[in-house]
């Protein structure tokens, strides 16, 4: 490839790996070998421009890639060697491609009879379908990021879509600039329940710490929030508001731009696009549901519900949750975590006040203050799901998860609820656990506090009734977490049946 003028290498995909578009995509180099391709030595110039430089090589290959391309029945990556006027195939795989791209290779090679339904769908995964739902950057805005080595780091891309926004360190902050308007994002160590409501704020979550299972990469799924995680390159500093990356330091306020579906942080702002998919079928929008993405998605919905033979229910802890899950085809919600409401608005502090307690009636009127706003969520949520089974699942997390762990929280708790900084601090370290996972909580927490159980069950069937009687069927089914013997399961069944009978 090195011989002068007539050689050349290069790397190319038999269609569009970004996108799935049916083009010849690709790189190479004049007078180079195959490592400098990738090595960033030079430039690389795109595979299009070597029909004016050598037409016979250019048509040579492209039949070659469409030769490929029937044999293997997949999109290919290439790599190839031009020797003083000659082409050299060096060798073929199956190409990695986003989930666009995967979708619209699907789609498009059963219209060209190339694969079958059946195998288009088993080529899909459900992250690569997840990403159709969600904010991406416009790619054009982010190749030319890219290229203006915007690139800062690299995570685990562990929620959807992709966000831009200004750098805030705290939850309180990520609250208090969005209130202002401004779109922010979340940049912590490692995130706990007490920043979900920054978290909720913020355009996107970004962590040094943490995997895949992780308390932000949980959430942010939930939710459905653009989040990265365990970008070890980010040296956080949260007291001085910085973060330094190698020899670049970003402050607070500086803007940044996160891809929750590879991982890359980028500086400054790109430009997104909404998700047309998401648009067509929550929004109704007429000119959403005319768009390419939106076509495909439906038409692969379409032939998964020919192949299944299983109903799909989803998870769902709010009222338009439930709306967007009917509006995308679940049937039924599988798991309601009561948990999660109790972080919205002013909710909080209903459950820790309970928490701080000394008594039954102090925990009893924390809990008076929770029973409409959970009744109130569940009557949503039943209105929704219109006749398809709700799973709610009673508390489960320990209840330090509703604490404060740092001194200004436990200070700002105190004060909110008329009490000493101390005696919040006693509580937070009486309820630590060496491991959570297995200690006080799920139906062990509601044996011992029986009002919590009894306030949740009270909730879930006033708010039945109430949907009932509006001549919409309702389903409710209450799951007891965590039961390891048979006992636990008997206490708490019947506190549970008495409450309904009482209802």
């Amino acid at each position: 490839g090195n011989m002068g003028d007539g050689s050349g290498t290069g790397v190319a995909f038999t269609r569009n790996p970004a996108d799935g578009t049916n083009e010849f995509y690709g790189e190479y180099l004049i007078n180079a070998q195959g490592e400098d391709v990738v090595a960033g030595i030079r430039t690389p110039e795109p595979i299009s421009t070597l029909k004016k430089k050598m037409l016979n090589v250019y048509q040579e290959l492209d039949a070659i890639r469409d030769r490929l391309e029937k044999h293997y029945r997949d999109m290919q990556d290439v790599e190839f060697t031009i020797q003083e006027g000659k082409l050299y195939m060096l060798q073929t795989r199956t190409g990695k491609r986003t989930g666009l791209a995967a979708v619209k290779l699907a789609v498009d090679m059963v219209h060209e009879k190339m694969i079958t339904p059946e195998e288009a769908l088993l080529r899909i995964d459900g992250d690569q379908l997840n990403q159709l739902l969600f904010p991406i950057f416009d790619p054009k805005k982010k190749a030319t990021a890219i290229k203006d080595n915007r690139t800062i780091a690299k995570g685990m891309p562990a929620g959807p879509g992709a966000a831009s926004g200004l750098v805030v360190f705290t939850a309180d902050d990520a609250v208090a600039w969005a209130k202002k308007g401004e779109k922010v994002v979340l940049v912590r160590k490692e995130t706990s329940p007490e920043d979900v409501s920054g978290m909720w704020a913020a355009q996107a979550i970004l962590t040094s710490t943490g995997g895949m299972t992780s308390h932000a990469a949980v959430v942010a799924r939930g939710w459905g929030k653009c989040c990265v995680v365990g970008c070890g390159a980010l040296d956080i500093d949260a007291k001085k508001k910085v973060i330094k990356v190698g020899d670049r330091t970003i402050k607070e306020g500086d803007e940044i731009s996160i891809d929750g579906s590879t991982g890359e942080i980028l500086t400054g702002y790109v430009e997104t696009s909404a998700s047309p998919v998401i648009s067509g079928i929550v929004d109704g929008n007429k000119t959403a549901q005319k768009h390419p993405i939106y076509k495909m998605f439906k038409e692969v919905m379409q032939w998964a519900d020919q192949a299944r033979q299983i109903n799909v229910r989803t998870n769902a802890d709010s009222p338009k949750d439930s709306l967007n899950a009917r509006a995308l085809g679940a049937e039924g919600i599988g798991l309601c975590r009561t948990e999660h409401m109790f972080f919205e608005g002013d909710r909080i502090w209903a459950i820790r006040e309970m928490i701080l307690a000394d008594d039954l009636a102090g925990r009893e009127k924390a809990l008076k203050k929770l029973l409409p706003v959970q009744r109130s969520d569940f009557e949503g949520i039943f209105k929704a799901m219109n006749g398809f089974p709700v799973t709610v699942r009673l508390l489960d997390p320990p209840l330090h998860e509703f604490l404060p762990h740092d001194k200004d929280g436990q200070a700002e708790m105190a004060k909110r609820l008329g009490t000493t900084a101390a005696k919040v601090k006693t509580k937070v370290e009486s309820l630590h656990e060496f491991n959570p996972m297995l200690g006080h909580r799920g139906c062990r927490l509601s044996i011992t506090y029986p009002e919590i159980c009894k306030m949740q069950v009270r909730a879930i069937m006033e708010a039945a009734c109430n949907v009932a009687k509006k001549k919409v069927k309702v389903l409710p089914e209450i799951m007891i977490p965590l039961i390891g013997t048979k006992a636990e399961f008997d206490i708490l069944a019947d506190v549970a049946h008495e409450v309904a009978k009482e209802v």
